[in-house]
């Protein structure tokens, strides 16, 4: 699907401002939306909105269907009558620029137990809002509610140390476990009815204002899921767990031994024997989120590097042909043209590019692979194709500035040559490549907000194969210069983005 002409600006909504230790769904996501608009951004990009498990990873989570409780605004709760304010005043000290997880772990779920207490009491009239919630997601949500009630009760463990019929799913072992944790499970109904309650609430102001939202579909699910502890049979394990094969990629010139990611692979014939139903309700249910849907790793419904359960390398992993072009013609015919984004970046195949362009897929650019060490000429904007989208980075990145700081110090062509692609030698490279990006004939130019601030290596999100202190970045109003919207919209209307010509 093509998407008209527009630009945008990547931020998760952990890096909101706020007082409450991390980015949520209260005030501060909607005077996100008013700067978007004021800036004439007709595009809010995030990352997966899913409960975060080990590593905080959005890319990791406890089900492809749910929402981060973290994400749930404590104000928003008090707002709907389930907390007082003096309930939300005990909040621990925060560092405004990082998120401390721990500490922001223990006070969300402070906070929501008590919300949830309140609940229980009074409903405050949404007793039959939530009811019906609970049965329009149930496909997904019994299960979700049961796992995270049960990991909860075995103080966290992974499902596999779990007692041996919750493993098993064996139905009596579920009926007795599900009397036992009734209450837990009542709690993680009503924290997702919050979330999605909250999050819907912003993606139609959103919306109203003429602004769509891309979110994020990994492409593997993580082991340690919902996903896969109620689906075994679609995935490659046991019945007691034990990986058979899992994901990863090979090795290259980024690692002499390949990545090794540990995620279960799909069990393609047996995903095939109901029509793809688990994809389809994947789908569907992540585009009542958002509006365009970005799928990392899209080259895994070509071919996927299969590897041993056991292996501890990559290394030892093979090609195996994914069935892409069977799933997504199942998808059309079930929902219409979809709205996607492949992350077709890393070594791309001409099949992988066949599979992108037959489905009529937008692509992906970063501005940073062009000026390398290892320059990609297919990233210089003189070869984009108008079905793409132009960042300046990702969030493995590091910031535009940070990465040109780098390559400065280090004397070595990348600078020089990037100035010289741009015509320009002063010293705000960052705002010379984003103006390069709207220039540029991408339909879809998106910024991470880093990089629209001109921030250095301390905003960066994430840095693969680091262990903690990803996903922690946060920005605060008085970094943005009062100038900055309307420098945006200006820009937006010069090289044809607007969201419109002037503000109401």
């Amino acid at each position: 699907m093509r998407f008209e002409r527009a630009a945008g600006v990547l931020l998760h909504p952990t890096s909101l401002p706020g007082k409450f230790g991390i980015g949520d769904l209260g005030n501060e996501a909607y005077n996100f939306i008013n700067f978007l608009e004021a800036a004439g951004q007709k595009v809010w990009q995030v990352f997966p909105l899913g409960p975060t498990g080990y590593g905080d990873s959005p890319y990791q989570c406890f089900s492809a269907f749910a929402g981060n409780p973290l994400l749930v605004s404590p104000q928003k709760l008090c707002e709907d009558g389930f907390l007082e304010e003096h309930d939300i005043e005990n909040i621990p000290y925060q560092n405004p620029h990082q998120v401390d997880f721990g500490d922001v772990i223990n006070y969300k779920k402070f906070i929501l137990k008590k919300a949830f207490e309140s609940f229980k009491k009074n409903s405050n009239g949404m007793q039959n809002e939530y009811e019906i919630f609970c049965k329009e997601n149930a496909e997904w949500l019994e299960d979700f509610a049961m796992f995270m009630a049960a990991k909860d009760f075995h103080g966290g463990q992974v499902w596999t140390s779990w007692d041996n019929g919750l493993i098993k799913r064996d139905s009596e072992s579920l009926k007795q476990w599900g009397k036992k944790l009734a209450d837990d499970i009542f709690y993680h109904k009503f924290v997702q009815f919050n979330f999605f309650r909250q999050w819907l609430s912003i993606k139609k102001y959103a919306n109203e204002k003429g602004i769509k939202i891309i979110g994020d579909m990994p492409i593997f699910i993580a082991y340690d899921s919902a996903d896969l502890w109620a689906n075994k049979k679609l995935f490659t394990v046991d019945e007691n767990g034990k990986l058979l094969t899992v994901a990863g990629v090979p090795p290259d010139y980024f690692s002499a031994t390949g990545q090794l990611w540990g995620n279960p692979l799909y069990r393609w014939e047996e995903m095939e024997k109901d029509d793809f139903l688990w994809w389809r309700n994947r789908m569907k249910s992540l585009l009542k989120l958002v509006d365009i849907v970005r799928i990392d790793h899209f080259r895994g419904f070509e071919a996927y590097w299969e590897i041993p359960g056991d292996a501890p390398t990559a290394e030892t992993g093979k090609w195996i042909k994914a069935p892409g072009e069977k799933l997504f013609n199942t998808l059309q015919k079930h929902m219409g043209e979809l709205p996607i984004i492949a992350e077709d970046l890393g070594v791309i195949t001409k099949e992988v590019v066949a599979l992108r362009d037959k489905f009529n897929f937008t692509g992906i650019k970063i501005l940073q692979f062009a000026f390398g060490t290892d320059m990609e000429t297919k990233f210089l904007p003189h070869n984009f194709i108008n079905n793409c989208l132009v960042h300046t980075g990702s969030h493995d990145n590091d910031t535009t500035r940070a990465y040109f700081e780098k390559a400065r110090s280090e004397e070595n062509d990348i600078y020089s040559h990037t100035q010289k692609y741009l015509n320009y030698y002063g010293d705000d490279i960052t705002f010379h490549l984003i103006r390069l990006a709207y220039a540029s004939v991408a339909d879809l130019a998106i910024i991470p907000m880093q990089d629209i601030l001109n921030l250095g290596g301390e905003a960066r999100m994430n840095f693969p194969g680091k262990l903690g202190g990803n996903w922690a970045w946060r920005f605060t109003w008085d970094q943005i210069p009062t100038s900055l919207a309307q420098t945006y919209r200006e820009m937006s209307e010069l090289f044809d983005r607007p969201l419109k010509k002037k503000l109401l």
